[in-house]
């Protein structure tokens, strides 16, 4: 007798379908699985066989023959314990033959019968939905994979509630989608005192999605500013949430089916490897860099990261997903995230002068910052200095604008961006960090004045190709949050300085006013 039942194969967000072909075939009693597949698989076979012990089930005393099809795919993953379960029930007739048709299955086998849950039940009910199959998974999966839309899920919590249901004697409701959550509250903007350029850079940043890095002494509100920009950023569209969704899923970091529209904010300690921030591992797992996907990168203690680990980034920053590449995968995974740095001027911490100053700069401060490549700082949009806070900082009240005001800004400035990009059609970015070629020729068309000054400072300062593409998208994003239609000269004039070109410098005494 032989039975097949589909399943899914994990390959970054994306599922491949995957046949469990079971036969029984004459000779002593034997259990093979075939298929390419790891060691967890491998394991099934006694989970299986302790599952049906425990319902009670005895194999038939033959040799039972399972294969993943196709062959040459490799396997990873506990999920095939269901689908594997499922075709030797079909074929020895405990469940219906046909029952099974329209159906794919995910799930591990405890033991005793019972199915527990298992990473990615969101991206395979999407994909199942896309076979036009339905799902079978774990109970405790059933409101995750209820957010796939019109899929239709099965979610049981044992095996033998799955027999009952497809015998027709208890038959199973559908899930139901998780709780939507709001996320956690953010720390509010009007927390910080003084500081003003660094937070006009930092409502800059999350207007435009630009990369931003912080440079000042410990204690100067560097981490403070990091943390607060998700209360700026406005929440995950529907798309956005479905993609950001789909890689905590294969992460494993939903539970019980709660999603949550608050962008993500991920802040990796310094002794991260290049694996943790771009992904790998022996299973080649999301890293940070995809777990902040439509989010945040908060980077403290910038040089503290390995070299390796952070060139690992200019990929990823510059196209928006990272590929990670082994020797058994070729795995890719979306990550167009937001980077923000934070790092102190020297390894002392002070730098520069006044009291406390380091007594070996500036040889110091160019060792210290030297350990960060040229070319992912030219990755950097803004690069702000952020002074100590003086104690008449400190004594003053609140500041009268916090965090909502400057979310309104922002918002505003977003939808400006979003109303641009719908009317441009295709090739049209919705945020300026992401225009490029002609788009961007298009928004950022300059006027005489400020072409010239962009052009003369380029000269002056070494500007990469890349850093003017990146000023140009700077510009965008502050002419937008002023309500400028065209992007004038102190637009550019205000992005040359956060890309660390000083305009009057570079023009001796011509002024840079509008």
């Amino acid at each position: 007798m032989a039975a097949r039942v589909v399943t899914l194969a994990f390959s970054g967000v994306e599922a491949v379908r995957v046949d469990v072909q079971v036969q029984f075939t004459q000779g002593t009693f034997a259990f093979i699985l075939v298929g390419l597949g790891d060691k967890a698989v491998a394991e099934s076979r006694e989970r299986v066989m302790a599952a049906f012990t425990g319902l009670g089930l005895a194999l038939p005393g033959r040799r039972i023959v399972a294969n993943l099809a196709p062959a040459d795919l490799p396997k990873m993953g506990s999920h095939y314990d269901l689908p594997i379960a499922l075709a030797v029930m079909a074929a020895m007739g405990v469940i219906p033959p046909d029952a099974l048709e329209g159906w794919a299955a995910v799930g591990e086998l405890a033991l005793d019968g019972r199915i527990t849950p298992v990473a990615g039940a969101l991206p395979a009910a999407v994909a199942a939905g896309a076979m036009g199959l339905g799902l079978i998974c774990p109970e405790a999966c059933g409101p995750e994979a209820a957010w796939a839309g019109e899929t239709q899920v099965l979610a049981a919590p044992s095996l033998i509630a799955l027999v009952n249901h497809f015998r027709g004697t208890q038959m199973l409701s559908p899930p139901r989608p998780g709780p939507m959550l709001d996320g956690e509250r953010v720390p509010d903007l009007r927390d910080v005192k003084g500081q003003e350029n660094a937070k006009r850079a930092l409502e800059i940043a999350a207007a435009g999605g630009h990369n931003l890095a912080f440079i000042g002494p410990p204690g100067s509100g560097k981490s403070m500013m990091a943390q607060r920009l998700p209360g700026l950023l406005p929440p995950l569209t529907p798309e956005e949430l479905l993609e950001t969704s789909m890689v905590h899923s294969i992460a494993g970091l939903i539970a019980r089916g709660r999603l949550t529209r608050a962008r993500p904010f991920r802040s990796p300690h310094h002794s991260a490897s290049m694996a943790a921030l771009t992904g790998g591992g022996l299973k080649a797992k999301p890293g940070e860099v995809s777990l902040a996907h439509n989010g945040v990168l908060f980077l403290d203690e910038l040089p503290e990261f390995s070299g390796q680990a952070l060139d690992s980034l200019r990929q990823p920053l510059e196209t928006g997903e990272v590929v990670v590449a082994r020797a058994n995968a070729h795995v890719r995974y979306p990550a167009r995230f937001q980077l923000v740095a934070a790092m102190n001027p020297c390894r002392c911490g002070h730098g520069g002068p006044g009291r406390g100053a380091c007594g070996r700069a500036p040889r110091c401060q160019t060792d210290y910052q030297g350990r960060i490549s040229g070319p992912l700082m030219d990755r950097i949009d803004l690069t702000v200095e952020v002074p100590p806070v003086t104690a008449a900082d400190l004594a003053l009240p609140p500041p009268a604008e916090g965090t909502a005001e400057a979310a309104a800004r922002v918002a505003g400035a977003r939808a400006v961006q979003a109303e641009r990009a719908a009317e441009g059609g295709p090739g049209a970015a919705p945020l300026n960090a992401q225009a490029e070629g002609d788009w961007l020729e298009t928004i950022c068309a300059l006027d005489e004045p400020a072409r010239a000054l962009l052009s003369r400072a380029a000269e002056a300062g070494g500007l990469s190709a890349r850093g003017w593409a990146r000023t140009l998208r700077l510009a965008r994003t502050i002419a937008d949050l002023e309500g400028a239609d065209a992007v004038r000269r102190i637009h550019v004039a205000e992005a040359l300085v956060y890309r660390r070109i000083a305009p009057n410098a570079a023009l001796g005494s011509s002024s840079v006013s509008a």
